[in-house]
């Protein structure tokens, strides 16, 4: 099954969600009114858009139908998704991996698949022909090592890890040592699960940027968000509070074969301006791929 068609299967119910949702309205109007476009609003909220997203995409569907005198549903539908993919292809979905070495932060709160995400986007990194560190600086959840040593073994990564409780800034410096001694291409960096309340998280998070941006400040960067599509909404508030402590550069969604909620997505790269670089739909190790606009809204919609 090639990545397409994993991706339409993995997205079976947000696109009977939203799918549903248009076919409903379309059945009841005969024509392209603002009854029509209020009734439509309706369901991209409902789809987990996002109120604010939603009004700014049935505005700008509104503009369209006048300019291009949009009066059928396939044209309506075809202009909602030129609408949505403008939004979504706000930068360039691959990542930044311009210098040898290059490093990619990895933060999220725990529980989103933070490091079966690591794994998977390692697993990616090497098929294409690099040679990837793996920090294990998520040292404050029991188990975060050992489980990331198992995703390391299988992607054929190396992993640089310290004891349960050590410091985490600690790891990360003995990491970028072991990447500049082995020549390695690419250093990714686990991080502990940090939830905003948690103000020493955060301030952790501080700490391991100061030794990246000493260590490693003439490399290019990524910090990749994992977010967890199953929770919606709390997503859209997940990004925002990361943003206060560090630059986000991605996003990468996990878990996009068990929700209907697959439509957050667009909500999130509307108000934060941010790219998704991957997104995972299964549990393999090669179910996860780069972003692509179009395919994610072809399968949806």
């Amino acid at each position: 099954m090639g990545f397409f068609d994993k991706l339409k299967q993995g997205l079976g119910k947000t696109k009977n969600s939203i799918d549903e949702k248009l076919n409903n309205v379309f059945s009841v109007f005969r024509k392209v009114d603002e009854e029509l476009l209020d009734e439509l609003e309706e369901v991209l909220i409902m789809s987990d858009i996002g109120v604010e997203t939603s009004v700014k995409i049935i505005d700008e569907l509104r503009i369209k139908i006048k300019k291009e005198k949009i009066e059928d549903e396939e044209s309506v539908k075809k202009a909602l998704k030129e609408i949505m993919k403008e939004i979504l292809e706000v930068a360039e979905p691959k990542l930044n991996l311009e210098t040898v070495p290059s490093v990619i932060l990895v933060i999220g709160v725990n529980g989103v698949g933070k490091t079966t995400s690591i794994g998977k986007i390692a697993n990616n990194l090497v098929k294409s022909g690099k040679k990837v560190v793996v920090a294990a600086a998520d040292t404050f959840r029991a188990a975060a090592v050992e489980q990331l040593e198992i995703w390391a073994q299988r992607s054929g990564s190396i992993i640089v890890k310290k004891e349960e409780g050590a410091d985490p800034a600690s790891v990360v410096y003995d990491s970028i040592k072991k990447t500049k001694e082995i020549g390695a291409d690419v250093l990714i960096v686990d991080t502990a699960g940090r939830l905003h309340n948690k103000k020493y998280l955060m301030d952790e998070l501080l700490k391991i940027n100061k030794v990246i941006e000493k260590e490693m400040s003439e490399c290019s960067k990524e910090v990749l968000l994992v977010l967890d599509a199953e929770t919606g909404q709390n997503a859209i508030s997940q990004v925002k509070a990361f943003k206060e402590t560090t630059n986000i550069t991605g996003l990468v969604l996990t878990k996009l074969d068990g929700t209907a909620k697959g439509g957050v997505i667009i909500g999130i790269v509307s108000e934060n301006n941010i790219p998704v670089k991957f997104i995972g739909v299964g549990e393999k190790i090669d179910d996860m791929e780069v972003f692509n606009a179009s395919d994610f809204l072809d399968a949806i919609i």
